[in-house]
Order: structure tokens, then C-alpha cells, then sequence
């Protein structure tokens, strides 16, 4: 068992907030143990997965895509109680200046992040319990980390506490945005008003068929998707220039834990990963208009990423138009909840009537880890104050476009 560390309940001291006796939910038979790769607990992993509450973001695919990718130490927390495993937390160690901090696999590009929880052990947590875990998982950790930073966890999903929202936290300036699903496409339209929006389809669709039409495609073939996911690699660095904001896709590591998610296995009608295009007939004949990357899990669709080509047919509004026929399909099989991830903006508010606030946890491990989780609770508070205020925030988009257009 390489890089294996237990711990055990009555080896760990108490963090100074918590009380003196703990809750013995935790307390009781409850160790954790530490790996430094994702095989050793495959089986436990592929048994929690299961759960449609633990976020898709955590399946063993999508975090071995991104381990395969990128050359980070793992420490990979499993915690079991009276013999059973009870949570995995995937995690790798990344360093931010001087800075070691332990986060989520994939973590930057995750729209929502839960752990891996077994349901008995989340529904009975207490407060006490949640400090508890906390003084275990810095303890944990103590020789790997100066930090544990783990974002974007939403405090209730679908009906459920979740665990990791019960230890201290603060709000994460960005919100998550989603569309419940009816049975029927019509049933979910009503929601937003639908006369409004079928009329403006009807507007859309007639533009494009003036020139030919289009089609909604769902790429299968090997290589033509890994090309399409090429094509929104391009597309979103254009947009991404135009709007004076970094390519967070642009790092070859980055583009390579993608097109990996393309090539792992389906499972019914889960998916890691699969792209959605709208593509043009007639005069631009076989032009990408809009792209779209969507996963599944369950009941839950989530779009991780899209993209659109303003260069043709800008008025036909086509990443809107690729929206209506991607949840269009997702309520004919069954999905309950489609899901615009994280971010404000237009689009998003303009499909969703649900919005979805996330949370960061911050654990100190050392005393360069407090400075370090005192300094990101301000940068967070400060982002969220400006996005907070429309005036403000436009002012900081709008000087930032100014100063990637001045370096051209």
C-alpha cells in the first residue's frame, strides 16, 4: 500500500475550535487513510460513485483523465468507519508560489464538487462531527499540504446536505446556474415563459434556412470529435482574446485531459464527455457555428464548456439556438436537471430558474497555510464585492479588454 497513512481516533488532537468531547458519529471507529494513487482504492471509489449525489467531477474516469495529463502528487483520502468506507477524497497537491495546497483533481475545471460520501455518513453529520473531520483531514495531510483548498462545493444538491459544506467555509464569488427538467420539453419551457421563446426559435430558424439550415450533430467518430474539440479549442481563444480574459484552455496538459474525457468509456447514457455542435448547410456549408461539451451522470446534464463562431450568422444567436435542441433531448431521455455550471452570466440567466451558491473550505495545515487561507478569504470576499456591483464590474471587464488589445 504505497504512501498509505492511517489515522486513528484517539491519535488526533482537537483543532482549538472544537469542543472538548466529540460527536461519536465521528468520533467511533472512524480512520483515514492516505494514498498516493488512485488504484489502490479503485473499488471503493467505483462503489461511492454510484451515489448520483457525489458530483460527476469525482468519477474515477474524469479524475484518472486529468492524473494521466498532469504530473501532480496525488493524496487520495479514504476514510472508513466500523470497517466500511465511508468517503474518498480525490485530491492532488499543487504549489502556488511557496504555497503547498491540496485541492480537488481537476479542480479548476469542476462545476460542482461534493467528495465522494456515502449517504449514512453525510445525512448524520453534526456540526461537531464537521470539526471534527476537519482537525482529521489537516492531520492527515500534515507532512503533504500547508493548505487544504477545496472549492466550489455547493451547501444543499438536489435535496441533500453535503458533508464538506458543514466545515468552515466561505462563499465563492461565482454561483451555478441550472434549468429543472420536466417530462416534456414543452412542461420545461413553461418555466420560462415559452410563447416568448418559441417565437424567438421560430426567428432563429428561419434566418439559417434562408441560407441553407442546419443541423444539430452529436459527434460519435473518433476522430471527427477529437477535430470538433480541436475547432472549440480555437474558437474559445478568439473569444477569450476579445474579451481581454487568460485561455484557460490553452496549456497542452489542459487540451490532453480533454480530449482523454472524449475516449473514455460510456456507460449507458452517462458520459464523461461528449460534444454537440451546430453546423451549417447551404451557403456555409459544414461551418461550425456553436460547440458545446456536455457530461451525464444520472439525472443530472451538465454542460462543462461552449463556444461560438461569430464570423457567420451572428444574428441567428447559434449557441442559444444549440441550447434549445441540446435540453430538448436531454427531457426526451429522462434527464431531470440540466446544468449551465459555474459563472453569471446572460445566457445562463436568460435559460435557468434555479441558481445554485458554492462554497470554499479552507483548512490551514502549517503556518504558512494560514497566512496563505487568510489572504485567499479576502481575494475571495473582494471578487465577490465586485461582481457584486454591476457598474464596478463592467468598469473591470472593460479595462481589461483595453489592455490585451493595447498588447496586440
Amino acid at each position: 500500500m504505497s504512501g498509505n497513512f492511517t489515522v486513528q481516533a484517539d491519535t488526533i488532537p482537537s483543532l482549538s475550535s472544537a469542543p472538548a468531547a466529540w460527536a461519536q458519529e465521528v468520533r467511533a471507529n472512524l480512520t483515514i487513510e492516505l494514498f498516493d494513487s488512485m488504484e489502490a482504492v479503485r473499488s471503493d471509489w467505483a462503489a461511492l460513485e454510484r451515489d448520483e449525489n457525489n458530483s460527476l467531477h469525482h468519477g474515477y474516469d474524469w479524475c484518472r483523465a486529468w492524473v494521466k495529463t498532469h504530473d501532480e502528487p496525488l493524496a487520495i483520502l479514504r476514510g472508513q468507519q466500523d470497517g466500511q468506507t465511508v468517503f474518498i477524497l480525490p485530491l492532488e497537491i499543487v504549489r502556488h508560489n511557496m504555497v503547498r495546497v491540496a485541492q480537488f483533481i481537476a479542480g479548476r475545471f469542476s462545476n460542482i464538487n461534493t467528495g465522494l460520501f456515502a449517504r449514512s455518513f453525510h445525512d448524520n453529520m453534526t456540526p461537531a462531527d464537521a470539526q471534527a473531520l476537519a482537525g482529521r483531514i489537516v492531520e492527515a495531510l500534515k507532512d503533504r499540504a500547508d493548505l487544504v483548498a477545496l472549492r466550489n462545493i455547493p451547501a444543499q444538491w438536489r435535496g441533500a446536505s453535503m458533508a464538506l459544506a458543514a466545515l468552515p467555509t466561505v462563499e465563492n464569488q461565482n454561483h451555478a446556474f441550472q434549468l429543472p427538467l420536466s417530462a416534456s420539453f414543452e412542461a420545461t419551457l413553461q418555466q420560462l415563459n415559452a410563447k416568448r421563446r418559441r417565437k424567438k426559435f421560430r426567428q432563429q430558424t428561419r434566418r439559417l434556412e434562408a441560407v441553407g439550415g442546419y443541423a444539430h450533430v452529436i459527434f460519435r467518430d473518433t476522430a471527427e470529435k477529437h477535430a470538433l474539440l480541436e475547432t472549440f479549442f480555437e474558437q474559445k481563444a478568439i473569444r477569450f482574446k476579445a474579451l481581454g480574459l487568460p485561455n484557460v484552455f490553452h496549456a497542452p496538459e489542459t487540451q490532453g485531459f480533454f480530449h482523454m474525457l472524449l475516449d473514455s468509456g460510456r456507460d449507458g447514457q452517462n458520459v464523461p464527455l461528449e460534444l454537440h455542435a451546430l453546423r451549417l448547410k447551404g451557403e456555409h456549408e459544414g461551418h461550425i457555428a456553436a460547440i458545446a461539451g456536455l457530461s451525464r451522470k444520472g439525472r443530472h446534464v451538465i454542460c462543462q464548456f461552449g463556444s461560438i463562431d461569430e464570423s457567420v450568422m451572428p444574428d441567428a444567436s447559434p449557441g442559444e439556438l444549440l441550447f434549445w435542441h441540446m435540453i430538448e433531448r436531454a427531457c426526451a431521455e429522462g434527464a431531470e436537471l440540466f446544468d449551465f455550471g459555474i459563472g453569471d452570466q446572460a445566457y445562463k440567466r436568460c435559460w435557468c430558474t434555479q441558481e445554485t451558491a458554492h462554497y470554499d473550505v479552507l483548512l490551514p495545515v502549517t503556518a504558512l497555510g494560514r497566512l496563505a487561507a487568510f489572504a485567499q478569504r479576502g481575494v475571495t470576499r473582494t471578487k465577490a464585492a465586485i461582481k457584486g456591483n454591476a457598474q464596478i464590474y463592467g468598469l473591470v471587464q472593460r479595462l481589461r479588454a483595453r489592455v490585451s488589445n493595447a498588447g496586440e
